[in-house]
């Protein structure tokens, strides 16, 4: 008898309707900026929030439309957890902000934060909630990313990657040989403070300095290594796959986090698989953090890239730095 699991049942994304385009930054910055995001980041445009907009409403909207395509109902969720590191509020939780919006009042709520691996943590989280607890049947994952509200728009090394959007997915339980295969976390802990938001904490709480230095706002810190990704990512998606039992040549497609496209291209040369067996919404939504894989797994079920039957995996890294893989049986 195959044992309880969790699959993917239904995929959303949700972007705000303005729209900046990379003309935007020439203008801002006084120089050509939009060529080098072009060439190496592939990065036309990007969504911004407006000023009466938050990342709830983000969430909103990538939740109704999840649920719609799981043919799951508000009522009928277990449990809602958001991965962001651009929050509603310090407190509460965004997810109860949304529980209430959704009036899903049988669900509990949680947030995480593991920067922009967020959303693969929580998602394995959510399936392991399903596979070992059988009160839980319907689970609501999003990835949520508002990140335009924390940049210092003198700043050339943010200011131009940046931007907002969010990902959902409805997780489902079931006996069917689909759903959840293997993850794995892991964490470089030696790079937390090279990149971040470190002001308004209990470390270095909001101040008239903290304001003046921009220490509220999203900060590159130090360069990172650039094989730091596309090596870790390589280990980690063979080590998953050879978990599932599977081999990298089974994988049908393969979803990364979309700061760097020479990253992801240079995992899938590694890893010897072809471009077409991964999927990017950077050129049109810049980078948008924890939100970046959902968005593009939802692109690409739309577009009839993900079939019943794939084996699909979910590579995501963020500050911290957080690593985080899954494998999933579509």
């Amino acid at each position: 008898m195959i044992e309880r699991n969790a699959f993917i049942a239904g995929t959303a994304m949700a972007a705000p309707e303005r729209i900046v385009p990379n003309a935007y930054f020439d203008e801002l910055l006084g120089e050509d900026v939009g060529t080098w995001l072009v060439d190496n980041l592939t990065i036309r445009e990007r969504r911004w929030l407006t000023e009466d907009e938050s990342v709830a409403d983000l969430c909103e909207e990538a939740a109704r439309k999840a649920l719609a395509t799981a043919g799951v109902k508000p009522a009928d969720l277990d449990l809602i957890v958001i991965s962001t590191d651009t929050p509603e509020y310090i407190s509460p939780s965004t997810a109860s902000v949304l529980q209430q919006r959704l009036k899903a009042t049988g669900a509990g709520t949680f947030d995480i934060n593991t920067a922009c691996a967020g959303f693969v943590t929580a998602v394995d989280m959510g399936a392991k909630y399903i596979r070992s607890d059988e009160r839980y049947n319907n689970i609501l994952i999003i990835g949520a990313y508002g990140m335009s509200k924390y940049l210092n728009l003198e700043d050339k090394k943010t200011v131009t990657l940046f931007a907002d959007g969010a990902g959902a997915v409805v997780l489902r339980s079931t006996t069917e040989n689909r759903g959840w295969l293997a993850a794995r976390l892991h964490t470089e802990g030696q790079y937390a403070e090279w990149m971040g938001i470190y002001g308004g904490g209990t470390k270095n709480p909001i101040s008239d300095s903290v304001l003046a230095n921009h220490d509220n706002q999203l900060k590159f810190v130090k360069k990172f290594p650039k094989e730091l990704n596309p090596t870790t990512w390589t280990r980690m998606v063979q080590e998953v796959v050879a978990e599932a039992g599977c081999t990298v040549e089974d994988v049908s497609m393969a979803f990364f986090t979309q700061i760097n496209i020479n990253s992801i291209r240079e995992t899938m040369d590694n890893m010897g698989l072809p471009y077409d067996k991964t999927h990017t919404v950077m050129d049109r939504y810049g980078y948008t953090g924890s939100a970046c894989i959902p968005m593009a797994l939802a692109e690409s079920v739309e577009l009839g890239k993900v079939k019943p039957g794939d084996l699909v995996v979910f590579m995501g890294s963020g500050g911290g730095l957080a690593f985080a893989a899954a494998a999933f049986r579509w």
